[in-house]
């Protein structure tokens, strides 16, 4: 599975996104079910639900003492919702993280390799401006072979 690249899409008034159809094909390959969620609120990541599944199952394996897994479970649960794409392609977005993430009207949708990013315009523009790459974003990326 391998999403790629940037598609401008719409949230309607109901909070229903379009799923760009660059990324139709490969979705549909993985049922029409989907957990949309974030950990930060500031973007909605739509996962397949079987990429979830396997998330899950990773996070099952920690202790339910586990700081960092009890923090990510709490924000994946409080902004996430489990959705199905409609017959004309679309997904709603949890109410409470469309809010959070500011995803009404044009939005970007950016492909996670595994997962789509749905995010909002500026706050795309601004993160690229805000946070450059680095020479040591290089180094790490050299370190994993890329």
């Amino acid at each position: 599975m391998s999403f790629r690249g940037n598609h401008q899409a719409k949230v309607d008034e109901k909070g229903r996104l379009k799923i760009p159809a660059e990324y139709l094909e490969e979705l549909r390959q993985h049922g029409n079910q989907f957990y949309i969620t974030s950990i930060t609120g500031e973007s909605a990541l739509i996962y397949p639900m079987q990429v979830w599944k396997a998330i899950e199952e990773k996070l099952g394996k920690a202790s339910s003492q586990n700081q960092a897994k009890r923090k990510f479970v709490m924000r994946t649960s409080y902004y996430g919702a489990t959705v199905e794409m409609d017959g004309q392609s679309r997904v709603l977005l949890p109410p409470v993280l469309r809010e959070a993430a500011q995803t009404k009207g044009e939005v970007d949708v950016l492909g996670g390799m595994d997962y789509l990013e749905v995010k909002n315009h500026t706050r795309v523009v601004d993160e690229i401006k805000n946070d450059p790459f680095t020479e040591e974003d290089f180094k790490t990326l050299e370190g994993l072979g890329i």
